[in-house]
């Protein structure tokens, strides 16, 4: 049975500012838990319909009813379970091989998706700008599947950071080179804009490599792709030459 206090903490946990407080996030389903359980991410407490699934200590775990899952879940369709995890420290920052630096992106999904991507075409490391969304929103962590136990993925000052770093710096524009016929580095750091306004002017600036999809349509009129599915291009073909 859910008490009111923990109905409260595990609502609470949709908010950032709670997150950060409590240094808690919760996440939904069978495979995404079990994803965690199987990572490094410590777990503070399982709430289930389903006492068999996933395995964890009698302890940690609480057996609710699938009116009290409605009641703290964030799915249209709650899938028998939710965990609390305790936020990780931050890893360190490796400067080597290819880096994903994600500029202002907001939607919760794409975050998600380019974890996901980022994991399928074995890039360990993104950087966020400081005003990206929260690694542990709940549809963040749900759209990864599992992958941001695999991801290294760190907050901080891109324009700072882009300054300092000798690894060379790529970027998607408009009006960047056709990226199928672009030799690309082994290293790097790559990024992505927002998902309205593209890569800010500063660290256009410093982008001295500038890349583009070049569209094949006989119309030509689509304005511009989605940054998930844009990322997942551009990774594939910086695989390509590694």
């Amino acid at each position: 049975m859910l008490s009111k206090n923990q109905l409260k903490l595990i609502t609470s946990l949709q908010q950032k500012k709670y997150r950060l407080s409590y240094q808690l996030f919760f996440a939904e389903g069978v495979k995404v838990i079990q994803e965690l359980l199987d990572s490094n991410f410590e777990l503070d407490h399982l709430y289930t319909t389903q006492m068999d699934s996933p395995r964890v200590l009698t302890q940690k775990k609480s057996l609710i009813s699938e009116n009290e899952l409605k009641k703290i879940s964030v799915l249209a369709s709650p899938n028998s379970c939710l965990a609390i995890f305790k936020i990780p420290n931050e890893i360190d920052i490796k400067q080597s091989g290819l880096i994903l630096a994600l500029d202002s992106i907001r939607d919760p999904g794409n975050l998600g998706t380019i974890l996901r991507i980022c994991d399928w075409f074995g890039i360990e490391q993104i950087i966020c700008s400081k005003d990206a969304v929260d690694l542990y929103n709940p549809k963040v962590v749900q759209a990864t599947m599992g992958s941001i136990s695999r991801v290294n993925v760190n907050y901080i000052d891109l324009e700072d950071f882009i300054v300092k770093t000798k690894l060379p710096i790529y970027g998607t524009f408009m009006d960047g080179d056709n990226i199928y016929k672009t030799k690309l580095p082994k290293e790097g750091i790559i990024i992505m804009g927002n998902e309205a306004n593209g890569i800010s002017p500063e660290l256009e600036k410093l982008c001295k490599n500038k890349l583009m999809i070049p569209r094949f349509g006989s119309l030509q009129k689509t304005e511009s792709l989605n940054v998930a599915t844009a990322t997942a291009i551009v990774l594939s073909e910086f695989k390509r030459f590694s």
